[in-house]
């Protein structure tokens, strides 16, 4: 039986210009979901000149948004297909094979870490590991922005569900932001939608914002 990993990379890569099509236009269609990464993005620039990376950022579309917004963004990804996709359609930006739970990156690198939608691919016993690494390649003071399909539930960490490509878990976001401040983050904001926003299945979809402490020197 292959590997959660190992199946997710295959499926996204045999999907990946069905998923491009499918969701280019995601941040024009879902003003609150831009509105949480335009306040990333500003807190992230006011924290001085450091990069930033996109976690699982498939065809590199928020990515490209992030550099229309003026920060140094890079996108990885565990798919070849999706990276192809970015590097397609935005050559302007670095864009690299990489998995979340060991990053090819330098220790405190980064000005920001933004994750949107990925984390639901990661078995709920693996997610210490990455959480881990997000806090590991943050400089002090750089932010997180996480995003995925959530519950209010609080009895468990996790619910694998139906995803259309890949084994997928939903996440009880309160566990999911306690987990967090476990590996020493602390919460900025959040933002969490009602079911009834979600046409498939009806689930909550949380944005969680969370800041390695320290101070930044730019």
């Amino acid at each position: 039986m292959a590997e959660p990993r190992d199946e997710t990379r295959t499926r996204y890569d045999e999907v990946a210009q069905l998923y491009y099509e499918t969701f280019k236009d995601t941040l024009r269609e879902h003003p609150f979901d831009r509105a949480m990464i335009d306040a990333f993005a500003e807190r992230v620039k006011e924290g001085g000149a450091r990069p930033v990376a996109d976690i699982g950022c498939g065809p590199g579309h928020i990515t490209g948004y992030l550099h229309a917004l003026g920060l140094d963004a890079q996108g990885i990804d565990l798919s070849p297909e999706m990276i192809a996709l970015a590097r397609r359609e935005h050559p302007g930006i670095a864009f690299s094979l990489g998995d979340m739970s060991a990053l090819d990156l330098p220790d405190g690198g980064l000005g920001g870490v933004l994750s949107r939608g990925s984390i639901i691919h990661t078995p709920p016993e693996e997610i210490g590991p990455v959480f881990a690494e997000f806090h590991r390649v943050l400089a002090p003071g750089g932010l997180l922005s996480l995003s995925f399909q959530a519950s209010d539930r609080t009895d468990r960490l996790a619910w694998p569900f139906d995803h259309r490509v890949a084994p997928a878990w939903q996440w009880s976001y309160q566990r999911v932001a306690d987990l967090l401040r476990d590996t020493g983050f602390a919460e900025v904001a959040r933002l969490v939608s009602p079911p009834e926003e979600d046409p498939v299945r009806g689930f909550h979809f949380c944005h969680l914002v969370m800041r390695k402490p320290g101070t930044e020197n730019p």
